[in-house]
Order: C-alpha cells, then structure tokens, then sequence
C-alpha cells in the first residue's frame, strides 16, 4: 500500500512551512501569556495584534507589559526598547552577506519581520544548506510572525475573561531574560561583561531611581566588552587563544557548521593530494 505523502509536489513554501512549524508551535504558549500580559497592562485585542506584528519582539513586548503596569515615564519605556531592539543590527548584518543582492524593498521587509528566532534558523540554514534562498528565509519570518501575532491576538482575548496576578509579569521578564543571557555566552569575555552590567544596573537603578539606571549600565558595559575585545585583537598575536576571548563549554555539535565540516574535508584532502605529490616526485628523482 502506498503511503500518503504530506508534500507529495516538493512545494517550497510547504517544504519551509514544516521547517518553520517547530518555532511556530513554541510560540503558541508564550504568545498567549504575552497577549493576556499586554491585556491586563491596558491593551485591548485589536492593540495587541497591532504592537506584535509592529514589534515583532516578545522581549520588548514583555518589558512594555511590565514597565506600563509600573507607570513607568515614556522616555523610559522608549530608551530601554530602543536599546534593547539594537541587538538586531547586529544580528542582520550577519545575514547581510547572504541578501546583499536582494532589491531594497526585499530588505525592508525581512530586516522589519527578523527577531532572534528566526535569525537563528536562518542564521543556521544558511550556513548548512547551500539551497536555501533569500526567499526562504524570508517565508520563515512571516510563518513566525503570523504564528506569533496570532497567538498575542487569542491572548489579549483570554485575559478579558480572566484576571491575573501581574507580579507574574516580572517573573515571566526575568525568566525571559535568563534564557537570553545563556544562549549568548560564548566566551570568558562575555561572561564577564553579563557580571558587570548586572553590578551597574543595580548600582545605577539605586542611584537614578529609575528604568534608566539599566540603560546606562548597558551602555557602559557594552562599551567596556568593546574596548577589550578590540584591545585584544589588536595586541594579542592569538586572540583566539586569549583568556578573554576563550571560548566557554558549547556542545559539540554546535561548534562546527555542515559548512566548516566540508572546508575542514576540503583542506584534509589538499593536504594529502599535496603530499600524494611530494612522494611521486621523491619517487621520480630517485628513478633519475
């Protein structure tokens, strides 16, 4: 008996679809505390669906929840978002070299719909698969936004028949953040830096009274990380191999890409062909 097939044409967009579907499901359950967290803060659902898909961000999505129940000033709400987002700059400029050929408008639209998930996946698919498209990646940030969107929309619309305790918010933000500061250790660099900004944030927050003291605290620590690292390339011969940039236990299947794989291949294979050379022409001259 022949077995069903789900994708039986090799459709693209279904073919993205179940690459996407793992990060669109998890987003089902954080999507709606999100939505029902946005709710109890003031917004109604249609203002919930409005501020995920415009923001696209369920860190600044949670820190605006949490900051609007504190009454906390504008200016604070939009400095700290507006440093918080910056990380994706960066993030964009390492897929840069992957869309550079791509029209402004196609660079508009995936730079608007990137969070860290799907850079993540795109980050990876890219370097794994020489068959992934500009295009691809651009399907993945939709699916997840879409997927995102939707469930911050249900979850606006749950938390009008519920009430919840909104210290929760605070818990959420902290886990949340937790999760963000393991996946970006790499290096001994990077550990120290968390450590200091968290000793300036309490040091600045204590001094200003304010959100704002976090702010600061990330400028200055960020700056300092910068000057090191920057130091250090300069300066050490190594700097792979300098304390600072020292990398940090990773598992092992995450240190190497399918792509360093095949140079590592590649230049295993030079090398011997070289020395497959060397011997015939020692065997030659000896035949002279």
């Amino acid at each position: 008996m022949a077995k069903a097939q789900i994708n039986p044409e090799k459709a693209r967009w279904l073919e993205v679809l179940g690459i996407s579907m793992p990060l669109c499901l998890s987003y089902i359950p954080i999507g709606l505390a999100c939505g029902i967290l946005l709710h109890a803060a003031g917004f109604n659902f249609i203002m919930t669906l409005l501020v995920s898909v415009l923001v696209f961000s369920g860190g600044a999505q949670f820190i605006l929840a949490s900051l609007l129940t504190i009454n906390a000033p504008l200016s604070s709400i939009f400095m700290t978002l507006f440093f918080l987002e910056l990380r994706y700059a960066l993030l964009g400029s390492s897929l840069s070299k992957y869309i550079k050929n791509e029209s402004q408008r196609f660079i508009w639209l995936f730079s608007v719909s990137m969070n860290d998930e799907n850079y993540a996946i795109n980050y990876l698919k890219f370097a794994t698969d020489k068959k992934w498209k500009p295009d691809d990646a651009l399907l993945v940030e939709h699916y997840s936004l879409i997927s995102w969107s939707v469930a911050n929309m249900v979850g606006g619309l749950i938390g009008s028949t519920i009430s919840i305790n909104l210290e929760v918010v605070d818990f959420a933000l902290t886990a949340l953040f937790l999760y963000m500061i393991v996946m970006q250790l790499r290096n001994n660099l990077t550990l120290m830096i968390m450590l200091l900004s968290a000793v300036l944030a309490v040091v600045f927050m204590v001094w200003t009274h304010s959100i704002i003291g976090v702010v600061i605290a990330t400028l200055i620590s960020s700056f300092i990380g910068f000057l090191i690292e920057n130091t250090v390339r300069k300066v050490s011969p190594r700097p792979q191999k300098n304390f600072f940039l020292t990398k940090l236990f990773r598992p092992r299947m995450t240190r190497t890409t399918l792509e360093d794989q095949q140079n590592h291949a590649q230049r295993k294979a030079a090398k011997q062909k070289a020395e497959a050379e060397k011997t015939q022409s020692e065997i030659n001259s000896e035949d002279r």
